[in-house]
């Protein structure tokens, strides 16, 4: 690379230029090949174009106090990936894999939810719903920058970490999540959080349709939903948009993967 020129962009997206030459040649960057086990078959990766999309791990959906649990959903299945989620969190970064924190995040005046979006949260019209006051603590439902909308305590992100306001059930409506992983060289996604078959799972459909590698991993993931709703989301993932596997498998291809390596 010539010294002279100047970066645009993020690489590995980027242009190198001058007053003269514009390089558009994006250097490669070192790849970090693994071999994972998931349901249906084994997978050779690369971890240099992975990254982990964490869906919704916010106290709305998991803490006591939150929404889901204001309207009688017992939320003991939304905090099950927590604790693995946060022993695969610091291996991936130690190895520079990208994290994404995709969560619920609305505008205080709702200009951009429809009465559709709405009505999921408040049904009646009468109850407490998106940008609403929590009884408890007065938190506004799902509202960025609010403790409704924050991701859970035991789950802190990092400056290094990419986050990311959605306001639909599909991360990849209306956000700039697409452009982000694109402008990253990410063609593989790790998917976890809640819930499995709703938010979880319309991103990570969204994902396959728009080309990208999709591998969730089920001791991430869970929901509040019943039993066969988790059943099926397995299945679709498995049969339609990509695989599954868990963070006890990524962990030992990433440790192997080193081994090899070195």
């Amino acid at each position: 690379m010539n010294p002279s020129l100047h970066s645009l962009g993020v690489p590995p997206n980027a242009w190198y230029v001058d007053e003269s030459i514009a390089d558009l040649t994006r250097p490669a960057i070192a790849p970090q090949p693994i071999v994972l086990d998931t349901a249906t078959k084994t997978l050779r990766l690369d971890l240099a174009k992975s990254a982990l999309i964490v869906i919704d791990m916010q106290n709305d959906f998991c803490h006591p106090d939150g929404w889901l649990a204001h309207i009688g959903v017992d939320v003991t299945p939304a905090r099950s990936p927590i604790v693995p989620i946060q022993q695969l969190l610091p291996i991936l970064r130690q190895i520079g894999v990208s994290i994404v924190w995709v969560n619920w995040g609305n505008r205080p005046d709702l200009l951009n939810i429809s009465p559709a979006t709405r009505h999921v949260y408040n049904p009646t019209g009468t109850g407490i719903g998106l940008g609403d006051p929590l009884p408890k603590n007065q938190a506004p439902v799902l509202e960025k920058d609010s403790w409704a909308a924050a991701i859970v305590d035991e789950l802190q992100p990092t400056e290094s970490d990419v986050k990311i306001d959605k306001y639909r059930m599909s991360g990849f409506w209306d956000t700039p999540l697409d452009s982000i992983l694109k402008n990253l060289g990410k063609t593989t996604l790790f998917f976890a959080g809640v819930n499995a078959d709703q938010c979880v799972m319309t991103t990570l459909q969204d994902a396959n349709f728009l080309g990208y590698d999709c591998i969730l991993l089920e001791d991430c993931t869970a929901t509040t939903s019943p039993e066969f709703c988790l059943q099926a989301t397995l299945y679709n993932v498995k049969q339609c948009f990509g695989f599954v596997s868990d963070s006890t498998k990524l962990i030992d291809g990433i440790k192997s993967g080193i081994k090899v390596s070195n």
